[in-house]
């Protein structure tokens, strides 16, 4: 069985405080986009040690397989359920440290296929206790809808946002950011206006509005982020933006362009956004 895990973008991301647990309050509003990497289950006979069960391709992860989220996901439940053995293959074409949730996505559709391919009949909260163990982003990608993200990230309320017609370009640097580090950075602050609020304005408006909190600090240590961001209004973007944490930095355009033509030697997706992304 096989299935397609996507990535998402934030739009906005408002770090509002430290929490007394050293998690820290957040609000942003996430979006799926088609960028996906390639999950399969194989069920199988193979007795191999367990490290061998899982294959990795595609862009390198830096990590053996036990490190995987999606390793860590199939262990969660073969510890409840008596399941059959089985292969993974996951082929990564979303990069990791980038702020898009490749991970997450990676492990939820995890519990997910199992869920199906096995019969578990796992109820929603079921799923949900699963994703929360597994990492604060994974629940989003259970729904895996435009959604208003806040707690530590796993409070999720979905949330309409019209980008019909819109086109979407991601770019994602060599360099990776490590989210611990880059929340090391950021003094935590309420926004002077809410970021729903902000998202009610036309895309057009989004530019002085619509903010994500770790823009200031990584830019400052990151140039080539800020000249990325820029390159992307001068080609004529309407929003642009870093994703999460980053290294990912996206732009909204209102025409079909060619990133080749823009940024010829860089890692880029590219793909049209409407409403129900």
């Amino acid at each position: 069985m096989i299935c397609f895990p996507n990535a998402k973008i934030n739009l906005g991301l408002n770090i509002i405080k430290k929490r007394s647990d050293g998690f820290h309050e957040l609000e942003s509003v996430f979006l799926p986009v088609g960028w996906s990497d390639i999950l399969e289950v194989i069920p199988s006979n193979d007795l191999a040690e367990e490290e061998l069960r899982m294959k990795q391709t595609g862009i390198p992860l830096g990590i053996s397989a036990r490190e995987n989220l999606v390793f860590q996901a199939s262990e969660v439940l073969r510890k409840e359920f008596d399941l059959p053995y089985f292969n993974i293959a996951l082929h990564k074409q979303i990069p990791s440290g980038a702020g898009l949730g490749g991970g997450s996505s990676d492990a939820a559709s995890m519990v997910l296929l199992l869920d199906k391919l096995f019969g578990l009949a796992l109820s929603k909260d079921k799923i949900g206790s699963y994703l929360e163990f597994l990492g604060s982003d994974c629940s989003f990608f259970y729904f895996n809808q435009s959604a208003f993200v806040s707690g530590r990230g796993e409070v999720i309320e979905p949330i309409q946002v019209n980008l019909n017609g819109y086109y979407l370009m991601i770019l994602v640097p060599e360099v990776r950011i490590n989210t611990a580090e880059a929340f090391k950075l950021i003094s935590p602050r309420k926004p002077e206006i809410s970021l729903k609020r902000a998202l009610e304005y036309p895309v057009e408006d989004w530019r002085s509005l619509v903010v994500n909190d770790f823009e200031d600090a990584l830019f400052s240590k990151y140039p080539e982020f800020k000249r990325i961001k820029n390159r992307m209004y001068s080609s004529g973007a309407v929003y642009s933006s870093l994703s999460g944490s980053g290294s990912a930095i996206y732009g909204i355009f209102r025409n079909k362009i060619n990133p080749v033509d823009i940024f010829p030697n860089e890692l880029c997706w590219f793909g049209k956004l409407n409403s129900s992304d």
